[in-house]
């Protein structure tokens, strides 16, 4: 026999979460804006861990009765007001910001593609080839060079364009 709460727990619980839960992303809304364009950006490791712990925070407020929108609001601050910490401290200082950020990775240099560097950042040969095509291009032996950025994506560099860093295509 199914328990009727478990598809209806009453009209208060579902009043609750509409009320929290237009509050919360109201309020985090708010938070993001305030924090700049910086918490919205393309992201690295630690902007995704952020956004992730954001997504969570919000779900927990939304759909949990042991938390007050307060606390949420609290936690919301807290990931925003650390996410703008890193990102002040690597701005001001290069120690920390090879700590917190990946370097970009040369993939494809001169048409050739770099088999250890792919391996290390656990990239395919297949998925060096699509940046390529989307960026326009035949094949690696058209650009002089692949890169993959720290948010991810791949720039390409064409073969005549190299020395003009201006022309550098961004995949995504």
């Amino acid at each position: 026999m199914m328990n009727e709460q478990m598809f209806f727990a009453g009209a208060p619980g579902v009043w609750r979460t509409l009320l929290v839960g237009l509050c919360a992303y109201v309020l985090l809304i708010l938070v993001l804006r305030t924090t700049g364009k910086r918490t919205l950006s393309k992201m690295n490791a630690f902007d995704l861990i952020v956004t992730v712990a954001l997504g969570s925070t919000l779900a927990t407020v939304i759909l949990s009765k042991d938390v007050a929108l307060a606390e949420g609001v609290t936690a919301f601050v807290m990931l925003a007001g650390a996410q703008l910490a890193v990102t002040w401290l690597s701005v001001r200082s290069t120690r920390y910001r090879s700590w917190v950020k990946a370097e970009p990775t040369i993939l494809v240099e001169g048409g050739i593609m770099l088999s250890d560097a792919m391996k290390r950042e656990r990239v395919t040969p297949d998925e060096v080839e699509a940046a390529v095509r989307g960026a326009g291009f035949d094949g690696v032996n058209a650009v002089a060079l692949v890169v993959l950025e720290t948010d991810g994506s791949m720039s390409v560099v064409s073969r005549k364009n190299a020395l003009d860093p201006d022309r550098t295509q961004k995949h995504e």
